[in-house]
């Protein structure tokens, strides 16, 4: 048995240029599948990589915040953006010495400086990062380490900044990496969308795979009437064959292991959806390198040994040259039958679940898939074989396909699947996102951009307005200083607290952004009540805030500073900001009160932009820089979408974009076997007259049909299982309309691969092709 497993592998490696280049295809095509099945065995190490380094910058501190100390160090989170990618920042101000550094980080920057990420700082160098030096005004010292860093694209920065003090930072901290090792519970709906992602995404490689290891079918089984014709049974030409398919195979997983290694030195270069990963994070965990190692060449020899069952090899030919035997379809729709029926048995999963019996999911849409697939070359067939007349080209197409209709429906098998399935993840996404979003309660109508910051200036609300307002593309800006004033003296028996209330001091063009005033001059003061909204109640505003009343514009704590509000104060009703919040208290205009007597005061202002005009946002952030470092610039949106919802669904589509274009790769390969087997009969009919174009074009309708037949048959099964899997989440249909994108990439890739396999044709079509030894 070993001896003639290994004469098969001396087959797969001997027999001239032809035997070469055959094992040369099957390697390649396996080897495709198998850098696809590294990628996904690396994934568990990718995700915990990234995990542990972004909770490794979490810092140390209690709710309160950490005790001044020589470690400890006062921090405020920043954030921007520069063409919609994050730039996210801290700025610290050590409290002593020894303040530890963050994650990658050799020691804590020098005041006006900072250290950058690798990204960053070639953004920086670049033309494109103009628009973010005014918004950065540190001098770059250094760069980042890959632990301080989720992923070599990630723009961050640490700078020390002396402008950072008790008020205006977000707190104290002493050290880092407070949540390493920390458990998030998951949503069962994210560890469903999870597990259909899996299937779908490496069911393709299988059926790439099993395709690889029966490239140079035809021509092995004419090797192996031969071999009969000198006295090999029957058993031994399996066991031959199983050594030559185990031979492609085994050099399809180092070819594949090759590329990988060399694939993952690029990794950190290469951002899809927005993910990318550093090379020591792409390494496949040891148990599922083991399983593909042992899974890849056992799958090559079974697929080699099912399809010899169709194959009687005499020594004087091969039964496969007459008439193949109908397909049968009742064993084809037994998988696709009994994936709905485990769907439909693993029950509902709700939004508030935490875990998922992911065993009967993953089989039951393994099945639906597998079904889909099955059917393909009987659906092929039993089509062909109705198929007559046309012209030339269509002719010679489907004469070829009647003959062999197996061998083209293999070929498109791939992207049909794939395709499938990307079909049912998006009908799954577009129904259960709406679980992972929230209204912001933002209007983002009347603002597209919100500024909040520290105030160091009185005159903070017209500097702000009249830098910003000057950026290209800022339509409007509103700005306010507000604060908080008390009732004067203690509080009074049965109070828990001295009632206070908001004081906001802007301008009138400003003011009516929070209230609807009904006339306003400078001078003026409002009373502003919210009747339905969220602010206190008429009787409780009244304790400080009404007419001719004595409000403390200081705190408890501090000694009493008074101000009276005037007589003539009109009360006016408080409106919604475009945060969402409802506006109370006092309204003052600028010279109704110094500004400068205000207890530590927020600038917070709305910019408006004008849609029409390029990176409006990103000069708006430049000028909102110029007013103050500390300004927090955030976009305002009407819905905001769950972050852990958002990754799953960039990995999802990430790993799809890849298994796609291996696949694609892989269906290349399996034409170019296809053409090189035929090639004497191409070389033939060219030497009979027969016109190149002629058989360009029915090289096109051989694999147009089965691809026509793939893609409907991948869209109803994919609209199937995204039915099924919506009904296990108890959501309905949002578009029945999905499947075209999936189907246009899947076509599209399709016929990129019949137009890169023409030169391959033109070469095949020369008379030397006739030439015979």
């Amino acid at each position: 048995m070993i001896r003639d497993l290994l004469l098969g592998a001396r087959f797969a490696v001997t027999g001239g240029r032809p035997g070469w280049t055959r094992t040369l295809l099957t390697a390649l095509g396996v080897g495709a599948g198998v850098v696809l099945l590294l990628v996904a065995a690396s994934v568990p190490n990718v995700l915990e990589g990234r995990d542990l380094r972004h909770q490794g910058r979490d810092l140390t501190s209690s709710e309160s915040g950490a005790p001044r100390s020589d470690r400890s160090f006062l921090y405020a989170a920043t954030s921007t953006l520069v063409h919609d990618r994050p730039v996210r920042g801290m700025l610290l101000r050590p409290d002593g010495a020894h303040a530890p550094a963050p994650p990658g980080v050799a020691e804590v920057p020098e005041p006006g400086r900072m250290v950058v990420s690798p990204a960053l700082g070639r953004l920086l160098a670049s033309p494109e990062g103009a628009l973010l030096t005014e918004r950065l005004p540190y001098e770059v010292t250094g760069l980042i380490g890959d632990a301080g860093l989720v992923g070599p694209a990630e723009l961050v920065y640490y700078a020390h900044s002396t402008e950072l003090t008790g008020a205006s930072a977000d707190g104290r901290a002493d050290g880092f990496g407070h949540n390493v090792g920390a458990d998030r519970p998951s949503s069962a709906f994210l560890l469903l969308l999870i597990v259909v992602a899996c299937v779908v995404l490496l069911l393709p490689v299988l059926v790439l795979v099993a395709a690889a290891a029966r490239f140079g079918g035809e021509r092995r089984d004419r090797r192996l009437a031969a071999l009969r014709l000198v006295g090999a049974d029957i058993a031994m030409t399996r066991r031959i064959a199983a050594g030559e398919a185990l031979a492609g195979a085994l050099l399809g997983l180092l070819a594949g292991a090759g590329l990988f290694a060399l694939a993952r030195r690029f990794a950190g270069r290469v951002t899809v959806w927005d993910v990318n990963a550093f090379p020591a994070d792409l390494t496949p965990v040891p148990a599922l390198a083991a399983a593909v190692a042992v899974l890849v060449p056992l799958c090559a020899v079974v697929v080699t040994l099912v399809a010899m069952r169709g194959v009687a090899v005499e020594p004087l030919g091969v039964t496969r040259q007459a008439a193949p035997r109908a397909r049968r379809v009742w064993w084809r729709l037994l998988p696709a039958a009994a994936g709905p029926v485990l769907l439909l048995a693993a029950g509902p999963v709700t939004f508030a679940e935490t875990s998922l019996d992911a065993a009967p999911v993953a089989a039951g849409a393994l099945l639906t898939l597998t079904g889909v697939t099955a059917l393909l070359p009987w659906l092929t067939e039993a089509l062909v074989r109705r198929l007559r007349g046309g012209p030339l080209p269509w002719q010679l197409a489907v004469r070829r396909l009647q003959l062999s209709s197996g061998t083209a429906a293999r070929a498109v098998s791939g992207i049909v699947v794939a395709a499938a399935g990307a079909i049912a993840l998006q009908m799954l996404f577009q129904a259960v996102q709406s679980d992972f979003m929230r209204p912001t309660n933002l209007d983002e109508a009347r603002a597209q951009l919100s500024m909040r910051v520290d105030a160091t200036a009185p005159d903070a609300p017209r500097e702000l307005i009249r830098e910003v307002s000057a950026a290209r593309g800022v339509t409007g800006v509103a700005a306010a200083l507000s604060t908080s004033v008390q009732r004067p003296g203690p509080a009074r028996a049965g109070e828990g607290f001295v009632p206070s209330t908001a004081l906001t001091v802007a301008g009138c063009p400003s003011l009516r952004e929070l209230g609807d005033l009904p006339s306003c001059a400078e001078g003026d003061v409002f009373i502003a009540r919210t009747h339905g909204g969220d602010g206190p109640d008429d009787a409780y505003l009244a304790e400080t805030a009404r007419p001719g009343a004595l409000v403390n514009l200081r705190d408890e704590t501090a000694p009493p500073l008074l101000w009276r509000i005037p007589a003539g104060a009109r009360t006016v009703e408080g409106r919604r900001d475009p945060m969402g919040w409802t506006s109370f208290g006092v309204y003052a205009t600028p010279s109704a009160i110094d500004a400068a007597t205000l207890d530590d005061p927020v600038l917070t202002a709305w910019v408006r932009l004008d849609p029409a005009v390029p990176d409006a946002a990103e000069h708006a952030r430049e000028a909102a820089a110029r007013v103050s470092p500390l300004m927090r610039v955030d976009t305002v949106q009407d819905m905001e979408r769950d972050a852990r919802f958002t990754s799953v669904r960039r990995g999802v589509f990430a790993a799809a974009t890849l298994t796609m274009v291996l696949v694609a790769v892989s269906l290349l390969v399996s034409t170019v076997e296809q053409l090189r087997d035929r090639r004497r009969l191409l070389s033939a009919l060219v030497a009979f007259g027969t016109r190149r174009s002629t058989l360009a074009w029915s090289v096109l309708w051989q694999t147009a049909v089965p691809v026509v037949l793939g893609m409907a048959l991948a869209v109803a099964g994919g609209l199937g299982l995204g039915v099924l899997l919506l009904r296990l989440t108890g959501k309905g249909v949002e578009d029945w309309w999905v499947f075209w994108p999936v189907a246009g990439v899947g076509a599209a890739l399709v016929l990129a691969v019949t137009g890169l396999s023409l030169p391959v044709l033109w070469r095949l079509m020369r008379p030397d092709g006739l030439r015979t030894e």
